[in-house]
């Protein structure tokens, strides 16, 4: 502005033959270009790093990034200003930097906000140098983005309830092994940061280069498979994000009470039968990062998991916007998993109305839990699971799984 300020200053000078105007017309360009140059010659290589404590949160709880700058060059650092954008930029964090003496470092903290569940990137850290005027800046990248997860928020319950009868098959073919110590497991999977190193199969570490970690599963107890429905007719914004705290609770709860979990949304989303700390993180972390899709099928799932038939407890999360058919489709997987719990969230604009058993009990044999937006989740799971659901005493019927059927 000031330089096109200059111009108009001297064309209106030359028309009206008045000198001072040529004067405050060359003062400003003389002075747009001090200020360019003030900039580039104060330029300094700066080096900053930045940490996240911790680097995953669940929504609500406080994040800590710490950033630390440092001055490698043999001179003094000019006075400057650190960015920090968030979130693409709709927020950040600024800080002046004072002048830094050869290798000295700076270090500033500041708390990020967890509110809202996904997958943000954060950064990267921008140092800027600004001349005396405001008139010209220069920035340089100082830290390299960091990617900062926030999942659902997750209430603690109690995990639901094991099949009897049936096992888990999702993870590869069922067997039993004898183990140095005489625990009998179900099958070797890969290490997970977290893991207890005392469950490290050694023997097969050996041969294949790899940490190899004992699943423990008794024959008995099928897993437990978490299904979402994500689909635009039934979910809006904020039951959408009622319904991923719901299931994610559940992964939660079934984790760590060691069974292996299975997440499956109508978007397509199969996270596969595993167990251990890394497999929650990815499953949370699908959580995180789901939306409302157009295309989803639920019917879809359904079929998906009724043609692999791998036993154990289902629980499908939706609302009660569900129709009665799509509720109907989830019944018919009575016969191949034990208990099967539907949770159904009040949808929105459904405050003060009766919730659909008005209309009739849910189709087939299942445990409901009906969750209205006055009570928790946690409150509402609580009271009808362990009042309602009963361990299936039929076998679950597994593909792969004769011998266990017999």
């Amino acid at each position: 502005m000031l330089a096109g300020s200059s111009v108009v200053l001297a064309l209106i000078g030359r028309l009206l033959g008045l000198v001072e105007l040529y004067v405050l017309a060359t003062a400003a360009a003389v002075l747009v270009m001090v200020a360019a140059v003030w900039v580039r010659r104060g330029r300094c290589q700066m080096v900053g790093t930045r940490s996240l404590h911790p680097p995953r949160v669940h929504a609500g709880q406080p994040c800590r990034v710490e950033l630390t700058v440092r001055n490698p060059s043999g001179r003094r650092s000019p006075l400057m200003w650190a960015r920090d954008p968030f979130d693409g930029g709709r927020r950040s964090a600024r800080f002046l930097l004072a002048p830094l003496d050869p290798a000295e470092v700076a270090r500033a903290a500041y708390r990020l906000p967890s509110e809202r569940r996904g997958i943000f990137t954060l950064g990267p850290l921008q140092l800027e140098r600004r001349d005396p005027f405001g008139l010209a800046t220069s920035s340089a990248t100082a830290a390299a983005p960091t990617r900062f997860t926030v999942y659902p928020q997750v209430d603690p319950i109690t995990c639901p309830p094991p099949a009897r009868g049936g096992h888990q098959s999702g993870a590869g073919d069922p067997r039993s092994f004898l183990g140095q110590r005489g625990e009998d497991f179900y099958t070797l999977r890969s290490y997970d940061e977290g893991d207890d190193l005392r469950r490290v199969h050694w023997p097969a570490t050996a041969r294949s280069g790899d940490l190899l970690i004992r699943q423990e599963e008794a024959l008995w107890q099928g897993g437990v498979t978490v299904a979402v429905d994500l689909r635009r007719t039934v979910q809006s914004p904020s039951s959408l994000e009622r319904a991923l705290s719901a299931a994610a609770s559940v992964v939660s709860a079934a984790s760590l009470q060691g069974s292996p979990v299975r997440l499956v949304t109508s978007a397509g989303v199969d996270s596969g039968t595993r167990s251990g700390p890394g497999h929650l993180d990815t499953m949370l972390t699908r959580l995180a990062e789901a939306a409302i899709t157009q295309s989803g099928d639920l019917a879809r799932t359904v079929t998906m998991l009724a043609d692999q038939r791998t036993g154990g407890s289902l629980v499908v999360v939706t609302t009660t916007s569900a129709s009665r058919t799509d509720l109907g489709e989830v019944a018919q997987l009575r016969r191949w998993f034990g208990p099967i719990i539907l949770v159904l969230l009040e949808a929105d604009g459904a405050s003060g109305k009766r919730l659909p058993e008005a209309a009739g009990p849910v189709p087939g044999d299942l445990t409901t839990v009906r969750v209205s937006t006055k009570v928790p989740f946690a409150v509402t799971w609580a009271q009808t699971v362990s009042r309602n659901t009963r361990s299936d005493p039929r076998p679950v019927r597994a593909r792969g799984s004769a011998g266990a059927q017999r």
